[in-house]
């Protein structure tokens, strides 16, 4: 029996923004960014759990108090080891398999998170991958043997937050499937995650146009609402290209 199990890998350091899980998207309401993930996550049917994988170290200990607090699971694990971290989030649930997606990405694509998994089933793939969108929206659906094989026959380079890197640098040795997103979403001149506090403040202006909808914000309509709002997409400009290089690992 196949088992999904949401794992987020969570950390409170941050050279260019302290604490991106735990920013606020509202800060009248105190939405976090992690609120908006895990609340539409659980509206997911395919994802049967959610399990922060939470570094050690004890500025890391209130993700465990998180977790506690929204009724979801955690682990503990190695700060640079974000490759163990998720395997372990998927062994405490035992999971055949892994939904990624980043602690600092507040709009994923959720239209197409239940076909992902579909069609990952049906062909037994042990990587699905939702690439070719606006930074931050993009997911992976990865088995939890790949991870694990990843794990041991990787390099140092691969146990780290480049947690598909090996996958990718080896599809010879994986059974791999894509799915492609709308045309109207493959915009490289948009991000919608944050790394930069410019980028919160898009995201923050995305989810105060939006929150209506929350937890699942429209993408296509969040991408007519930037573009009538190109000052918004001046903010975060100077960081597309880089976010884009860095963006399928």
């Amino acid at each position: 029996m196949k088992k999904l199990v949401a794992a987020i890998a969570c950390r409170n350091k941050g050279s260019r923004l302290y604490g991106k899980p735990l920013q606020n998207l509202d800060i009248d309401q105190g939405v976090f960014i992690l609120d908006n993930i895990i609340a539409c996550l659980k509206k997911m049917p395919s994802i049967d759990a959610i399990v922060l994988g939470i570094a050690n170290g004890v500025e890391n200990d209130l993700f465990v108090e998180y977790a506690q607090i929204n009724n979801i699971g955690c682990i503990r694990g190695d700060e640079e080891d974000v490759l163990g971290r998720l395997i372990s989030c998927g062994d405490v649930e035992n999971a055949t398999d892994i939904f990624r997606i980043t602690s600092e990405s507040p709009f994923p694509y959720f239209d197409f998170i239940d076909k992902a998994w579909e069609q990952h089933v049906e062909n037994n793939n042990d990587a699905t991958f939702l690439d070719n969108i606006i930074d931050g929206c993009g997911f992976e659906i990865l088995s939890l043997d790949a991870l694990k094989r990843s794990h041991s026959e990787g390099e140092d380079r691969h146990r780290s937050e480049l947690c598909t890197l090996y996958i990718r640098e080896n599809k010879n040795k994986f059974n791999l499937g894509y799915i492609e997103p709308p045309k109207k979403l493959v915009r490289k001149d948009i991000r919608l995650t944050v790394d930069y506090p410019e980028d919160l403040i898009v995201c923050r202006a995305v989810y105060e146009k939006f929150k209506d909808f929350a937890q699942k914000i429209p993408l296509l309509d969040v991408v007519d609402y930037l573009d009538n709002n190109t000052q918004l997409l001046e903010i975060t400009s100077p960081f597309c290209e880089q976010g884009y290089k860095n963006m399928y690992l």
